[in-house]
C-alpha cells in the first residue's frame, strides 16, 4: 500500500476524516482503511518513476510491453484475427499498453483500447501516451460484443485484503483502531473457523490469514467475460502458493518499504 506525506493534490484531511470516524463508529476493517488510503493516493499524483514512490517493469524497459503484445498479437492470429478489444487493468502512465500496441500493429492488430482506471491524475498521462483509450471505472462496463485481450500488471497487488487474525482459542477479523491520532491493528469479534483454509485453522497464536475479495470478484467477471466472449488473458503480479500464513500488506515511499500493519 503506497503512502506518502505530501500529496501532489494537498489533502491533509485523509487522516484526520480516517481518525474521526473510527472514533465515532469503531474500528474498521483492515481492508476498508486500504481502500481509503489507496483511493485518495492514486488519485492525488504519479506514484511511477524516479520521483514517485515506486517504478514497474514497463517504466524500465520497453521490450517488457512489446513481448506482451507480441503474445497477444500471436494469439489473435491463431484464432483466426477476430475483432477485437484490448483491456488493461490499472495501466499506470499507459506505457505498457503504447508498447504492446506498437508491437501489435506491426502484426496488423490495431484494436480499440480500453483502461480500467479511476485516477484523475494517471487517465491524463494515460491519455498522452494512448490518445482514443475507452475508460472505465470497473470491468463490469466493458464492451461484450467481441473478444477481450486483457493484461494486468501489478493490479491485483494493490487492492485491499482482508486479514484475519488468530488469537488464544479463535480467528479474528483484524480491524484498524485509532488512538492520539495513531492508527493501530487490533483484533475484532471472532469469526467462524470456516473462513479459515482448514489446513491453517490450527495456526499459533499471532498468525494472520489473508484474503483479497475484491481481486476475487474481478477475476469472476472477467472469467465470466471470457467464456462467454473469448479472449485471453495475462496477469503479471506477485504472490506465493497457497493458502499459506503470513501478512503482505506494506507500505511504499521513495522507493522503499516501509512497516505493516
Amino acid at each position: 500500500m503506497p503512502v506518502t506525506d505530501t500529496p501532489a493534490t494537498p489533502d491533509p484531511l485523509l487522516p484526520e476524516r480516517l481518525a474521526r470516524a473510527i472514533t465515532l463508529g469503531g474500528p474498521i476493517p483492515v481492508a476498508q482503511f486500504m481502500a481509503a488510503a489507496n483511493a485518495h493516493y492514486y488519485a492525488t499524483r504519479d506514484p511511477l518513476g524516479a520521483a514517485g514512490d515506486f517504478v514497474t517493469a514497463p517504466e524500465i524497459s520497453q521490450m517488457f510491453g512489446e513481448l506482451i503484445g507480441l503474445w497477444l498479437a500471436d494469439l489473435w492470429d491463431r484464432a483466426g484475427r477476430p475483432t477485437t478489444h484490448y483491456v488493461e487493468l490499472g495501466p499506470g502512465r499507459g506505457t505498457l499498453a503504447k508498447d504492446a500496441l506498437r508491437a501489435m500493429a506491426k502484426a496488423g492488430l490495431t484494436p480499440d483500447v480500453h483502461f480500467v482506471e479511476t485516477s484523475p491524475v494517471l487517465r491524463t498521462a494515460q491519455a498522452t501516451a494512448v490518445p482514443g483509450a475507452i475508460w472505465h471505472d470497473d470491468v463490469t462496463t466493458l464492451p461484450d460484443n467481441a473478444p477481450l485481450l486483457i493484461v494486468a500488471n501489478e493490479f491485483f497487488d494493490a487492492l485491499p485484503v482482508y486479514q484475519l487474525v488468530r488469537r488464544a482459542e479463535h480467528w479474528h477479523e483484524r480491524r484498524v483502531a485509532c488512538q492520539d491520532t495513531m492508527f493501530l491493528p487490533i483484533a475484532g469479534k471472532p469469526v467462524p473457523d470456516d473462513l479459515v483454509p482448514e489446513a491453517l485453522r490450527d495456526a499459533a497464536p499471532g498468525s494472520i490469514v489473508e484474503s483479497c475479495p475484491a481481486g476475487v470478484a474481478i477475476v469472476r467477471a472477467l472469467s465470466k467475460r471470457l467464456a462467454a466472449q473469448g479472449g485471453a488473458a495475462l496477469i503479471i503480479d506477485y504472490g506465493y502458493d497457497g493458502p499459506a500464513l503470513g501478512e503482505t500488506l506494506q507500505a511504499v515511499k521513495d522507493h522503499g518499504f516501509g512497516q505493516s500493519l
